[in-house]
């Protein structure tokens, strides 16, 4: 886990907070049954899987191409059980990922520190490389639709974070200055990407997470939401 720090003194009080949505807010966990069934049972390959997945996302966006994301999903667990030796359908696949993908619930520090966040005035935004259905799925199942004051999926774009195209866009959706804005994510890609954006950053170190070393640090490193919401609804944030 990355060494814990405190907030940037000289970060102002965010107009918007931006929120990454897979494994920031949601937990994947419950996705390892259905994902390790496919697999010939090995419950190791979670995180292999999601990572493909998010590598060939990006493969598509620099490319020039775009595919869903769920269908990026399919075909990164069809490559994961190739190397497995198995083969699955794409039919297959989808009944493993999207019922579990879509039910994924909320890391339990989420609604309180959501509910803090926004008794104290903050506006709260996803951003995710997620569907706008899909999204809209998981906050309904998950109990989040109403701490969000809106949901962006790069859907409407076509280009999948980390590109700097993708921040930008969401902060023109915003009507927002880069430096009004705080993205927070548990993935060290994509707090790199905002950060490049001109964004301040917040990392949540998840389990298992990491910053990217040659990345100029995030603003805030965090063991979790209840430490960012102790940070932002202090006297000098609130």
């Amino acid at each position: 886990m990355p060494n814990i720090s405190q907030a940037n003194s000289k970060v102002e009080r965010p107009e918007v907070i931006f929120f990454d949505v897979n494994e920031t807010l949601l937990d994947l966990e419950s996705m390892n049954k259905p994902v390790s069934q496919v697999l010939g049972g090995d419950e190791s390959l979670l995180p292999l899987w999601f990572s493909t997945m998010l590598h060939h996302s990006l493969v598509t966006t620099v490319s020039g191409d775009y595919q869903d994301f769920g269908k990026i999903g399919v075909a990164a667990l069809q490559m994961v059980a190739k190397n497995k030796g198995l083969t699955i359908t794409d039919s297959q696949a989808k009944q493993a990922i999207v019922p579990a993908l879509l039910s994924l619930p909320p890391h339990e520090d989420v609604i309180p520190a959501l509910k803090r966040l926004k008794q104290a005035g903050f506006k709260l935004v996803s951003l995710t490389n997620s569907s706008n259905a899909g999204v809209k799925a998981q906050f309904e199942n998950a109990g989040l639709i109403t701490y969000f004051d809106q949901r962006l999926s790069i859907e409407d774009i076509k280009v999948y974070k980390p590109d700097l195209r993708a921040y930008e866009w969401a902060l023109q959706q915003l009507n927002i200055r880069p430096d009004q804005a705080l993205m927070v994510a548990a993935h060290g890609w994509d707090v790199a990407g905002a950060k490049a954006a001109g964004m301040h950053t917040a990392f949540i170190a998840r389990p298992q997470k990491q910053l990217y070393p040659l990345a100029e640090a995030p603003d805030y490193v965090l063991p979790d939401l209840t430490s960012l919401a102790d940070k932002l609804t202090t006297s000098g944030n609130e």
